[in-house]
């Protein structure tokens, strides 16, 4: 048997894995050693449904829940040291370390208190899942409950708040909306839903495209995670985790507003013995902006834009540790683009387009096992996944219909060690095939040809804890990037001559440590984290296809960041504050006959930029009815000339210059406010002045400075009865007149109203 895209060879691989990940699972021995518990809010009363997380004799780490009356229990323990953290937002219990005989019997007391900064549990920030208190990465968590309660709708308004990231969009709701990472580029940033890659073929990625919905929490890592994920994570790493299956629970929302929007969405969750499985639907419809345009006095239309998403999720495990999960997403978007109708520096925009569309649908399917090894020994499991992306996008405009196609494959397995009480060890191998098509993509004969390669990463990380405040990683992944031979294309206007086979080999490393300066019972604790590496991006399609260099390498980045995190008096306060540098190097760029002596190719990898910076996140939680958080990003980006000259860039750029669509300065302020059945939110976004493109003719129209904003939102809910809230909020309540893209006008003040249904047990 033959797999599509797989030669003979790897298709038995596979075959192999697969056939002894079904076969394999062995029982663990039974054991007597026990831990069981309750947790008491600040006041002592009994908290149920608190995730309980726990790390220790095995890899990774396990999770169970406190039942109706705030009680859980870990039977079946091995001897060894065992630490227990509590996962609940707005509060924190100091982690508790239980040192387990094989018949000792442990009962517990964790007492709750509020805290700024609340535990959680990473999986993006290493290679493997670890609580956030261990974590020596720079990373942000986002809390379902932080989205319901600001009632974040779509991906970019959750990440306006994180510091290190700037979001333009071009337009109103479900228009294209890009991500900028720390001074990088706007396909530096690998997202992930549920471990799926999110980014088409070269990192391409538009937030629009990604449905919030019954969200658990979004992870956000800043700085090169190559060492991790390999090819796109050059700038950092996003996760959005869906809500497992771990209780009953169904929601449905259905709320409308102005510009004729709408959304309707349904999620439910359950689980049934050893299975679990979730399902989430979403339908969002704007009608968008039918007003005047600015720049021609014409009238608005074709702004219109409705997005379909459809998640689900199902899982099983085994009292021997076997875990099996398999999740899914299906998406389908369709907008109208009207132009940039808003700023018009040169006059360049002269009419509404009342005819360009673009329609994507989106599908992605994963699959993961989970196997320990008992045979072995009781400190070793096994991690295998199977990923299947398939992304199309039609695009119609005055001069026909366009399709652009991509394609993945990915197969991952790992092995994650326990070596010591103290260092913990994973290592594995990752094989990706991935392809690309398009309409501007053709051969000789206007045939349309596929952009193909494989990608095969071997990596490994050392994890080691010497000592309670002290904690170390590193790692490394070495990356083999093969490209297939592309037919060429005797273009008049961009002729690629026939290429052969491509293979570049990659090494990518990455060191970070944590450690706590000062810890004492009064919760006042420092953390000092330090973090370094590299990151790689292949070329994209279309710089592959149009260009006449058959080398093509992928995109560089070395990064540096330092930061401490200081937790306040009793856990009610923390500021984290951050520093960083950044060298992008070998940026793809088109050469140009004003400095072809630079190069013999049209276009290559001979620009470079530099990016550093500070971070400041502030939070403040003095009561358990008010949290307030504060973010503030300064940044500074510099154009360096291209390799083999002192002072040629690309036109309409100069050397020392700021890089487009990074803000010097930007930041944020939320505050959140619930009392009985009452809740509300007040949140604010600037952003200074930033360098921007003509918006018409892109770069060949000219750079130009792009004025700054504030804008300002506010929101609530009442409860009215235990299952059914009303909600309605005010986006922009200052109809602030602004553009997050140059030329391309965001939506002025929006009212919205609805109604949220929510039954659990």
């Amino acid at each position: 048997m033959t797999w599509p895209g797989f030669s003979n060879q790897q298709s038995t691989l596979l075959l192999v894995i697969a056939l002894s990940l079904l076969f394999c699972s062995i029982s663990l021995p039974t054991h007597a050693a026990e831990i069981k518990g309750i947790v008491l809010d600040p006041d002592g009363y009994p908290v149920p449904t608190v995730k309980i997380v726990v790390t220790g004799v095995k890899p990774g780490v396990s999770e169970t829940y406190t039942d109706s009356n705030g009680h859980f229990a870990l039977a079946n323990l091995q001897a060894g040291t065992y630490r227990l953290h509590v996962v609940l937002h707005g509060f924190t219990a100091e982690p508790v370390t239980v040192l387990l005989d094989a018949e000792d019997k442990r009962d517990l007391s964790l007492k709750l208190q509020i805290s700024a900064l609340s535990e959680s549990i990473v999986v993006s920030a290493a290679q493997t899942s670890l609580p956030l208190s261990e974590a020596s990465s720079t990373i942000t968590i986002i809390s379902g409950a932080e989205l319901d309660a600001r009632q974040s709708r779509t991906l970019d308004n959750a990440l306006a708040f994180v510091p290190g990231l700037s979001i333009a969009r071009n337009g109103g709701l479900n228009s294209l909306t890009s991500l900028f990472a720390r001074g990088g580029e706007s396909d530096f940033m690998l997202v992930l839903l549920d471990g799926v890659r999110i980014n088409a073929f070269g990192g391409s990625l538009d937030l629009s495209q990604i449905p919030v919905v019954d969200v658990d929490r979004i992870e956000i890592v800043r700085g090169p995670q190559s060492a991790l994920f390999g090819s796109d994570s050059i700038g950092g790493v996003i996760q959005i985790v869906s809500r497992q299956g771990n209780q009953k629970r169904i929601e449905g929302l259905l709320e409308g507003g102005s510009q004729g929007t709408m959304r309707a969405r349904a999620a439910a969750s359950g689980n049934t013995g050893s299975w679990s499985w979730n399902l989430r639907l979403e339908d969002t419809r704007s009608n968008g902006y039918t007003g005047l345009a600015a720049s021609t006095g014409q009238q608005v239309s074709n702004d219109d834009g409705r997005a379909k998403h459809l998640g689900f999720g199902t899982g099983w495990h085994s009292s021997s540790g076997a875990e099996l999960r398999g999740t899914g997403q299906l998406s389908w978007t369709e907008r109208g683009f009207p132009g940039p109708y808003g700023s018009n520096p040169i006059g360049a925009y002269i009419s509404v387009d009342r005819i360009s569309r673009g329609i994507n649908t989106r599908r992605q399917f994963g699959l993961q096992w989970t196997q320990p090894w008992p045979a072995i020994t009781n400190k070793l499991r096994q991690r295998t996944a199977l990923t299947l992306t398939d992304f199309d996008s039609t695009f119609t405009s005055p001069f026909g219909t366009s399709d652009n196609k991509s394609k993945r494959t990915s197969v991952r397995s790992q092995i994650d060690a326990v070596l010591t009480n103290t260092l913990d060890l994973s290592t594995g191998f990752e094989v990706q095939r991935e392809s690309a098509r398009s309409t501007f993509i053709t051969d000789s004969n206007f045939q349309q040809v596929p952009v193909q390669r494989w990608l095969a990463g071997y990596f490994g990380e050392l994890r080691v804890s010497p000592t309670s405040r002290l904690s170390i990683a590193a790692g490394v992944r070495v990356e083999q990037i093969s490209r297939d031979a592309l037919a060429s294309n005797p273009s008049p206007f961009a002729p690629r001559p026939y290429f052969n086979t491509d293979t570049v080999i990659s090494v990518n490393p990455k060191v970070s440590l944590a450690y706590l300066l000062n810890r004492n019972p009064s919760r006042n604790q420092t953390k000092l984290r330090i973090s370094a590496g590299t990151g790689i991006r292949p070329p994209d399609a279309f710089e592959i296809a149009f260009t006449d260099n058959p080398v093509l390498k992928p995109e560089r980045s070395r990064s540096l960041d330092i930061g401490i995190q200081q937790i306040l008096g009793d856990g009610t306060g923390s500021i984290d504050a951050t520093m960083f540098i950044n060298s992008y190097d070998d940026l793809i760029v088109t050469v140009g006959n004003s400095f072809r002596d630079a190069s013999q190719f049209r276009t290559d990898n001979i620009s470079n930029a530099r990016s550093s910076g500070f971070e400041l996140a502030i939070g403040i939680r003095p009561l358990t009815s008010i949290d307030l958080r504060t973010s503030y990003t300064w940044l500074s980006t510099k154009i360096i000339a291209i390799d083999g000259t002192n002072s040629e860039v690309p036109p309409p750029y100069k050397v020392g210059e700021a890089l487009i669509r990074r803000p010097r300065n930007q930041g944020s302020i939320s505050l959140t406010y619930t009392h009985q059945r009452l809740s509300g939110f007040f949140e604010t976004v600037f952003r200074g002045k930033v360098r921007d493109i003509e918006p018409s003719l892109g770069s060949f129209g000219g750079a130009f400075m792009a004025a700054g904003y504030r804008t300002m939102s506010i929101g609530g809910t009442i409860q009215l009865t235990p299952w059914a809230q009303v909600l309605a909020r005010i986006e922009n309540f200052s109809n602030t007149a602004y553009e997050q893209a140059f030329g391309f006008p965001a939506p002025g003040r929006t009212a919205m109203v609805g109604i949220r249904v929510i039954t659990s047990r």
